[in-house]
């Protein structure tokens, strides 16, 4: 209570007045000294007095010789005289003190008197006592004195000096002061004895005022208003209505009448009211107001479930994306140089004949401690290193288990080393030979296996080093699982910014305040290294949010430091987030890991409620003095964790298994309750009659800690959102929060809906209504706001409610039929679309299940065949987000962990975590859940089967097929891969390949399977590949059918049968013969022969003129064989050929770096002017565009395409694969078929015998959406694909639907394609391994099916697939055998591009 209350209290005639002339202000309620109060008005009243006043023998109390103080009024202090006590000391110096209490009461002393060693010597009075006691708080630099009182030196400013005094403990009534001068041994006392300053407390203002209740009812109702009309429950409503009362009789007490207070408030009411509303009288309007005490509530949503709005799913497509951008600076360039410790153990390890068995390092403040072990014949060598500058004495032991200390055999210890109780103690030897800087070092040998262990801690001096607070420990009995790596250069990160972090984070560490203001502080340099960034910090908060870095080290800070550092930094990033679009998913990560913070009030709540609740249920020690200590000194989210435990372990009727399990669950042990700076030693032990109390207030103070840590906790969010107030109590600050603006119309009662459903079992209502409240916020997230950041944390909460939501509903969905499934698939992909930078792929999946759910309600048919295909597109966008996620984060976390020594763990699952952290880990469960029910109900079985071939082989398990297409197995080999991506080749000795993964059935790998005869088959049951991956090693046969593997272990007496001799039939030696140049750099279709181009080439020549007159070919030229011979042999080209000899010559050698490097080298060929002009003589007369028309840049645009062509020949499949055939790669000669592009609407590809089954009867066809380069291309996603029987060409059956999420588009444009004579031979497939390049790129389009007629229209759908079957049986026809055929479609139109036999 401020003075200017006690003066108006005064003047009211509420307390007695005082004659300020002739008595002493110190008499009144606030201001007494030791002897105006007869209680105590002996000087030994305060035991701290005797004790003090006494030095060196003399007692104190007469040096300033009894002599009585004056107390005129002297106008010499910057203090108001009407607010302050004012004391002469001498005669001639001023005194003035001064008591207020707003947040926290405050004494402010001034005195007009200068000294560098002026002290306050004070202490606290507690109701009732007498004895002094040591507050907690208290101004820096103030020193103990004896235990017994508190010194604080004044501050000097001018020629005064002055103090300030923060008492926030309730249980202090009053101080008690003297003034030292320290150098001139001088005490300054009150009349001899001690200053007595009384405290206001709440009973010294709470007086007997009445209010009018109708007035009380227009200030409850004002408040409402002012609080943004929020809905109450009756609690609150009650708790409010009290608030009004009490802040009107605060009023009144400051001295305003009921008169002044009605005039006001009617005032104030009728500017709320409408302008026809004016002329009422006042008590109308105060009936009214009556009336209006409860507000009325518009209910726009029922209790059990809400009206979803109906939107364009399309509007919510959200494009902006970062592009993956390495940093040019030149720090990032620089390899990163090895310290030291680095240095001596890279030298130490070369020594050592035995591999290191674990390595880590131990980070401290301005060095390190590293170690690592090697063991070899039944021997554990141990070596310790440091770059201490001090000497070091090594305190070690040995130990059979963690914990424990034994003392080492002697005849094993070092030499320097002294054997203590219990332990060694070991002078580490100094090492400087070839190193930067001396290292001092261990070594140690033990014998046999009986230890497990070495604990050890440092000695320098008087100093213990210790593992943060813990004992070091070496474990010997298991390989460590972080031992670290060398991340080299940093190469895929913001390097500069993240080897600023790791420096800075020995000062981090410190405290959450400063780890929050370095963070602050490098928000700019992270917004210029873009991206990479962004994601240094993120990777820097994750370690701290998962307690891989130190939170709090020898630094205490109050909450509310903590929480102004918190707002500086989310404001910061509340400001990069409106600015930069392409950042905000990685922002909303790195807020989600911060914490909302908060100014001021906010963060002092922590201090001032954990003591209200202390006071109010006698809860004094214990725990929760310890609690308070760690809360008052460096709060931290562990605080949500530790209040949730308290809670419940009352809930439990006090069992402390609860406590500890819930600790325990949020990953805080023993161990880390102890390693606080401010440690938890206690356990709970609450009394009965305690519960209700503590419960009440432990679950308001969550809301406090919430508050401040817990940025995305949804009550908390919503709270902040929805605004709140909080008076507090007594000392305590309150808390106003006012509402966001600009919120939707009936978004309050949306967001009660959603806390009244949050933990209901049934999750359906609860899961809509959240995705509701996102979808209405979603606009304010898009645009600025003064409140942005209270906004995204409501988001990210409501978001992460989804998540936990989901989690808890999996129980409902065991039974649940499909339709139940694909919905709740659709609302978590909808959730993980709000959430995501680059979300159109994930909008046309969500499109696609609306569409899919549709079909199963109206019983359509194909509707699971169709829903499978959203599935695969599904699977297909939560995989590209985990790469995306896995480029940008994964090699920040590595290099960032390295430099700071996380746990090698916790690094290699970074990003993996960084997943299952949100909504994809759901969605891809759910999705997983509905697969098997869409394949039974569509009849698709457990495989899909590429080539049938029955086979006996060993199994080998392998990652990704790339890895080992290069290998050479000596023995029948069925490889089981993860990820078969469809261009690699199978590797030597492979009889089978068996996958999850799901590569087109006319992709490179599935025809070199079908060709070499091999099985290829891939397997949608993962407890099927699980067994498959379990038969490691094992030999098996494989059975397959056109939907089946039956596989079966068997003996090796059976790895002779027919079935698995497929080894031994290698497909025979081809030979080629070479091409000469025939002297023509271009020619037209009808001067096609097999001496001057290839088969792709020939065959559409002979298309032209004889297939129906619906289908098209387009027009073609070629650049014959030997041009390209002609060509680099050119004296302008002689660089390039020379370079190109060597290359060839390295590539001999086995280095198959080689390759690209050729490919590189033949771009620099320069075209001779004959090529150029005889190529556009040969396009114009064939009515061809010539693309030099449109510019020189054109012309260079095609002929970069050509040189491409040329240069496929040795791209790395095509290399290997001619010489696993041990074809003369020298022979092979490449012509280049000219074609003008189709821009097309589709693209197919016909095999006119079934290849799956073998049935000629039968055509089989995939089509894509846009070009056909996805089709046959590594391209991910399938095609829609069907069957059609010859005799019926107009009864196509749809196999599967198209998953593709990627279409390709192209502008009028020239494409070159490989036509080489090493292609369609017979014994070899040789078709696909060289490259056909368009002279312009396509456009990437991302695809919606939900639109597209193939799929929609089904008699469009029927029509194209049989013109697409009647073409195939057409052109088989016309050859006579079996074709394997692409061609296109554009507004109808059919074109065929090529075709060849069908292998």
């Amino acid at each position: 209570m401020s003075n200017s209350v006690v003066h108006n209290l005064l003047n009211r005639g509420l307390i007695r007045p005082l004659n300020f002339e002739h008595q002493n202000k110190l008499n009144s309620s606030v201001y007494q000294t030791s002897t105006a109060n007869p209680a105590l008005g002996k000087i030994g009243r305060s035991k701290l007095y005797g004790k003090g006043l006494k030095q060196a023998g003399r007692s104190l109390v007469t040096e300033t010789g009894g002599r009585p103080l004056s107390f005129v009024p002297r106008a010499v202090l910057a203090m108001d005289p009407q607010a302050a006590e004012k004391f002469s000391l001498d005669g001639n110096i001023d005194l003035l003190v001064e008591v207020t209490s707003t947040t926290v009461r405050e004494v402010n002393i001034q005195i007009a008197y200068t000294s560098d060693t002026l002290f306050l010597h004070w202490g606290a009075i507690l109701d009732n006592k007498e004895n002094w006691v040591l507050p907690s708080r208290s101004p820096d630099r103030t020193q103990n004195f004896k235990n017994s009182a508190l010194r604080t030196p004044f501050v000097k400013s001018g020629g005064n000096s002055h103090l300030k005094l923060e008492i926030d403990d309730p249980a202090i009534h009053a101080i008690e002061f003297l003034i030292f001068d320290e150098s001139r041994n001088k005490w300054y006392k009150n009349n001899g004895q001690n200053f007595h300053i009384n405290l206001p407390t709440e009973r010294n203002v709470k007086q007997n005022v009445s209010v009018p209740e109708d007035l009380v009812q227009i200030q409850a109702y004002l408040r409402w208003e002012r609080k943004g009309k929020q809905m109450y429950n009756p609690e609150k409503e009650k708790e409010e209505y009290e608030a009004a009362r009490t802040e009107l009789r605060e009023e009144m007490m400051r001295g305003a009448s009921v008169e002044d207070l009605r005039a006001k408030l009617l005032k104030k009411d009728n500017s709320n009211e409408s302008p026809k509303s004016n002329g009422t009288s006042s008590s109308g309007r105060e009936e009214k107001k009556k009336v209006s005490k409860q507000p009325e509530r518009k209910k726009n949503y029922n209790t059990d479930k809400i009206q979803r709005k109906g939107r364009d799913l399309t509007k919510l497509i959200y494009k902006h994306v970062a592009d993956f951008v390495e940093p040019e600076s030149k720090s990032s360039s620089e390899p990163r140089s090895l310290t030291t410790l680095e240095i001596y153990a890279k030298a130490k390890e070369e020594q050592e004949t035995t591999p290191v068995f674990s390595k880590k390092t131990f980070k401290l403040e301005g060095s390190a401690i590293l170690v690592f072990v090697t063991k070899l014949s039944g021997k554990t060598k141990i070596h310790v290193a440091t770059d201490f500058k001090e000497p070091v004495t090594l305190h070690w032991a040995l130990s059979q288990k963690g914990g424990e200390w034994l003392d080492p055999p002697s005849d094993i210890l070092p030499p320097n080393s002294l054997p203590v109780r219990g332990a060694v103690d070991t002078k580490l030897t100094i090492t400087s030979t070839d190193l930067p800087s001396p290292v001092q070092t261990f070594e140690l040998e033990i014998e046999g296996d009986s230890y497990k262990g070495m604990p050890f801690v440092l000695n320098a001096g008087e100093r213990w080093i210790k593992n943060n607070d813990s004992d070091f420990y070496v474990d010997f009995a298991k390989e460590e699982k972080h031992v670290q790596k060398d991340y080299g250069d940093g190469k895929g990160t913001a390097k500069h910014l993240l080897d600023k972090i790791a420096d800075l984070e020995s000062e981090a560490q410190k405290s959450f305040m400063h780890r929050f203001n370095i963070a602050a502080d490098l928000v700019d340099e992270a917004k210029s290294a873009g991206q990479l960034g962004f994601a240094g910090i993120l990777v820097w908060m994750r370690f701290m949010a998962t307690r891989q870095l130190v939170w709090n080290k020898n630094y205490n800070v109050k909450p509310r430091e903590i929480s102004k550092a918190q707002d500086r930094l989310t404001d910061l990033l509340q400001d990069v987030y409106a600015s930069y679009p392409e950042y905000r998913e990685l922002l909303r990560m790195i807020m989600s890991t911060v914490g909302r913070g908060g100014e001021g009030d906010v963060g002092q709540r922590i201090r001032d409620e954990i003591l209200v609740i202390q006071r109010k249920n006698d809860c004094k020690g214990g725990i929760m003095e310890e609690w308070h200590q760690k809360l008052h000194n460096n709060t931290s989210p562990d605080d949500v964790v530790i209040c949730q435990a308290l809670m419940d372990y009352i809930k439990s009727d006090f069992d402390l298994s609860v406590y500890w399990k819930t600790l325990n669950d949020n990953g805080i042990t023993k161990e880390r309750l102890l390693s606080y700076d401010r440690a938890i030693h206690s356990e709970p032990n609450f009394r009965g009659e305690q519960k209700d109390g503590l419960l009440r207030d432990l679950g308001h103070y969550m809301r406090t800690l919430k508050a401040v840590h817990s940025g995305a906790d949804l009550e908390s969010a919503i709270q902040n959102c929805m605004g709140y107030q909080d008076d507090g109590e007594g000392f305590m600050v309150g808390v106003q929060i006012n509402p966001v603006s600009g919120l939707p119309s009936g978004y309050p009662d949306l967001l009660r809906f959603v806390l009244e459903h949050v933990e209901e079992k049934n999750v359906e209502p609860l899961l809509e209504g959240l995705l509701e409240a996102r979808q209405e916020l979603r606009p304010l997230l898009l645009k600025s706001h003064d409140r942005l950041k209270d906004l995204l944390f409501l988001d990210l909460a409501l978001d992460s409610t989804v998540r936990t939501a989901i989690e808890r509903g999996y129980e409902q969905l065991n039974d649940a039929g499909p339709e139940k499934i694909m919905y709740f698939i659709s609302l978590v992909l909808e959730n993980l679309a709000l959430s995501s930078d680059d979300n159109e792929d994930l909008i046309y999946c969500l499109k696609g299940w609306q569409f899919a759910l549709d079909m199963c309600k109206s019983k359509k048919d194909h509707w699971a065949l169709y829903a499978k295909s959203v599935l695969d597109r599904s699977r297909l966008a939560l995989a590209s987000k985990a790469e995306r996620y896995l480029e940008i984060l994964q090699p920040s976390a590595e290099y960032l962990g390295s430099c700071l020594g996380v746990d090698q763990s916790a690094v290699s699952i970074f990003t993996e975590e960084i997943i299952r952290a949100g909504s994809a880990a759901a969605l891809s469960s759910l999705v997983n859940r509905l697969d098997p029910v869409l394949r039974k109900t569509a009849n698709l079985g457990s495989w899909q089967v590429i080539s049938p071939v029955e086979v006996v082989g060993y199994v080998i398990v392998v990652d990704e097929l790339l890895t080992v297409q290069n290998k050479t197995y000596d023995r029948p080999t069925i490889i089981v891969a993860n990820r078969v991506r469809g261009e690699e080749e199978i590797p030597d000795g492979a009889v089978a390949v068996l996958t999850p993964d799901m590569p087109d059935v006319l992709s490179h790998v599935s025809v070199r399977a079908r060709n070499g005869k091999i099985c290829f088959a891939t397997c949608f049951d993962s407890g099927i590949l699980s067994d498959l991956q379990g038969k490691d090693g094992k030999l098996l046969s494989l059975q397959p059918t056109s939907a089946d593997v039956v596989y079966k272990e068997v003996n090796d007496s059976e790895l002779s049968s027919p079935s698995s001799d497929n080894l031994e039939d290698a497909p025979p030696s081809i030979s080629l013969v070479k091409k000469q140049f025939a002297g023509r750099y271009a020619i037209s279709s009808e001067e096609f022969t097999s001496d001057l181009v290839g088969a792709k080439s020939r065959n559409i020549g002979y298309l032209k003129g004889k297939v129906p007159s619906w289908v098209g070919i387009p027009t073609s030229v070629a650049l014959p064989f030997g041009v390209f011979e002609k060509v680099i042999s050119e004296k302008a080209n002689q660089a390039v050929n020379d370079k190109l000899l060597v290359l060839k010559k390295t590539l001999d050698e086995g280095d198959q770096g080689a390759l690209k490097e050729i490919r590189q080298t033949l771009l620099g060929l320069v075209a001779p002017p004959e090529l150029v002009e005889e190529l556009k003589s040969t396009m114009k007369s064939s009515d061809m565009p010539w693309p030099g028309d449109e510019g020189e840049q054109r012309w260079e645009q095609a002929w970069a395409a050509i040189k491409k062509v040329w240069a496929s020949k040795w791209n790395e499949r095509a290399y290997f694969s001619t010489r696993k055939v041990k074809l003369d790669h020298d022979y092979l000669c490449m012509a280049v078929l000219v074609q003008e592009v189709i821009n097309a609407d589709y693209a197919f590809v016909i095999h006119t015998t079934n290849p799956s089954s073998g049935d000629s009867s039968e055509i089989y066809a995939e089509v894509v959406k846009g070009l056909g380069e996805t089709l046959v291309g590594a391209y991910p996603g399938r095609s829609l694909s069907f069957i059609c029987k010859k005799n019926n060409l107009d009864s196509p059956l749809v196999l599967g639907y198209p998953s593709k999420p990627i279409g390709l588009f192209i502008r009028r444009s020239i494409i070159f394609r490989s036509d080489s004579n090493g292609e369609d031979l017979e014994g070899y497939a040789g078709a696909g391994l060289y490259d056909s390049v368009p002279m312009d790129e396509e456009d990437q389009v991302v695809l919606d099916y939900t639109t597209d007629p193939l799929i929609t229209d089904l008699s469009f759908q029927k029509k194209v697939l049989s013109d697409i079957a009647r073409a195939g049986d057409a052109i088989e026809k016309l050859y006579g055998t079996a074709q394997d055929i692409e061609g296109v479609i554009r507004d109808g139109k059919l074109y065929v591009v090529q075709t060849r036999p069908q292998v």
